[in-house]
């Protein structure tokens, strides 16, 4: 080789290492936390009611905060599948269903990428929604479980089983009194004894959580842990209850005729779904239920912050990526509805943090952004191979970067079938159910659109 060429490829070399920075220093770690059925009452988005949840703030304060962040999924399942394939249910199939890696084992999961790329992963908790024996194993360094028997248990994972701490008596929630609950615990609220807090299914997986933040890893590390709070059964220690004064909490906007101009098929749903908010009015237990509910936001935050501690104590705290996220929120009378399963705002809009280099701080965004979007923002802030599947989120990585230059978008919501589905961004939200009707909303006009305001218009998008 000449002198010139050697000079050329030297030239070429520093001009690679200067445009290409990822090169000279460590990928960047992340932290992956996921909370279950927890609505947009976080206290730094200022919503009511309002729940205590410090830590949570805290890393608000810390990076960007999403106000108008949505699920790619109406409930667990699709949520999750999206989120972990990068696809939405109208190209997995997967709108009642998680198990794309069962169905689509051509699609590689956000765990798997990050393991191509090098990374320690490292699960915990409920991440998926899965039917019994079917966790995605694929890509995992280590998923933490509390007893084996739990991979072939299904998504609940035994969170309240006989080794977990129950209320006595049980059923204890005013609105299940002498009724045989089985299932998810549905409107099931106590306070534990405080001195229980250590043997919760979510503290033991949090807890693993923050040893492996005290461990040195000689890799860079995805560490991801989901917890079942605030999902029902509400229950949680009493400290937690005792943050809040159940006769001063602000109830959600209520409006006796909100059903009255939905599409006649959502009217007959949700006329039906309302006979629970109804027997909750009847034995004067709305508060007491929003009361729970709360109660475990708390505590979910408390768990948050148990992470967030060890992360600040570590050798990775400024390296480290960190991004909180809820799967989908959760109705609490809005509507007359208790729960999600909708393309309503109460279902669709969740917390969404993120933290760490690269992410501006103290940033609230109200651009328009949806969960599906962590894989390809990941693939581009750590340097991930690129799935075989197409990613069907855009990118936040200029948006965490420069939040007050981001521009608004479009964001897509399937429904429970396929042509049934949202679009939404700051202004609309646009609702289709194939052929049973379609929801309009002025979101900016009137600030109680996302609940009261229908126009019945000709279909304006299609997906």
């Amino acid at each position: 080789m000449s002198h010139l060429s050697i000079a050329w490829s030297r030239v070429a070399l520093i001009a690679s290492l200067l445009v290409c920075p990822v090169f000279a220093k460590k990928p960047p770690n992340v932290i992956f936390l996921a909370v279950d059925d927890m609505n947009d009452w976080i206290g730094c988005l200022d919503t009511t009611p309002g729940a205590i949840t410090p830590n949570i703030d805290r890393l608000a304060g810390r990076g960007v905060n999403f106000s108008n962040a949505h699920t790619p999924g109406v409930y667990c399942a699709p949520a999750r599948a999206a989120i972990f394939s990068g696809q939405f249910a109208s190209t997995t199939g997967c709108y009642q269903s998680a198990d794309y890696f069962t169905d689509r084992p051509e699609i590689e999961g956000l765990q798997t990428s990050f393991s191509k790329a090098g990374y320690t992963t490292l699960g915990a908790g409920k991440l998926f929604h899965h039917r019994e024996g079917s966790i995605d194993v694929r890509g995992w360094d280590e998923f933490f479980l509390r007893k084996q028997s739990q991979r072939l248990a299904g998504w609940a994972l035994d969170s309240w089983s006989k080794e977990t701490p129950f209320p006595d008596p049980f059923p204890a929630s005013i609105f299940n009194k002498g009724k045989k609950v089985t299932g998810g615990l549905f409107l099931e609220w106590a306070g534990l004894p405080n001195e229980k807090e250590e043997e919760m299914a979510d503290t033991i997986r949090i807890n693993w959580a923050v040893d492996q933040l005290k461990k040195e890893h000689e890799k860079p590390f995805f560490l991801a842990c989901g917890i079942y709070a605030p999902h029902f059964p509400n229950y949680c220690p009493q400290k937690y209850f005792d943050l809040y004064d159940r006769d001063e909490i602000e109830l959600p906007p209520y409006k006796v005729d909100d059903l009255d101009d939905l599409p006649e098929r959502m009217k007959r749903a949700k006329t039906a779904r309302s006979k629970i908010h109804k027997e909750l009015e009847k034995k004067g237990a709305v508060k007491d239920a929003i009361h729970g509910y709360l109660a475990c936001m708390s505590y979910a935050d408390a768990m948050m912050g148990r992470v967030l501690d060890a992360l600040e104590a570590s050798p990775h705290a400024d390296n480290t990526i960190v991004v909180l996220w809820s799967d989908h929120g959760y109705h609490h009378g809005e509507k007359y509805d208790w729960g999600k399963h909708t393309l309503w705002e109460r279902t669709s809009n969740v917390p969404f943090i993120w933290a760490g280099p690269g992410v501006a701080k103290g940033a609230k965004s109200d651009v328009t952004a949806s969960l599906i979007d962590m894989y390809p923002t990941f693939v581009e802030m750590c340097g991930l191979p690129k799935p075989h599947q197409k990613l069907e989120g855009t990118s936040l990585l200029s948006t965490l970067a420069k939040p007050a230059e981001a521009k608004d978008r479009d964001v897509y919501l399937p429904y429970m079938d396929p042509g049934e589905f949202a679009i939404i961004n700051k202004d609309w939200r646009y609702i289709t159910y194939g052929n049973d009707g379609e929801e309009l909303y002025d979101l900016k006009n009137d600030p109680n659109a996302v609940s009261y305001t229908h126009l019945t218009l000709p279909t304006i998008y299609s997906v």
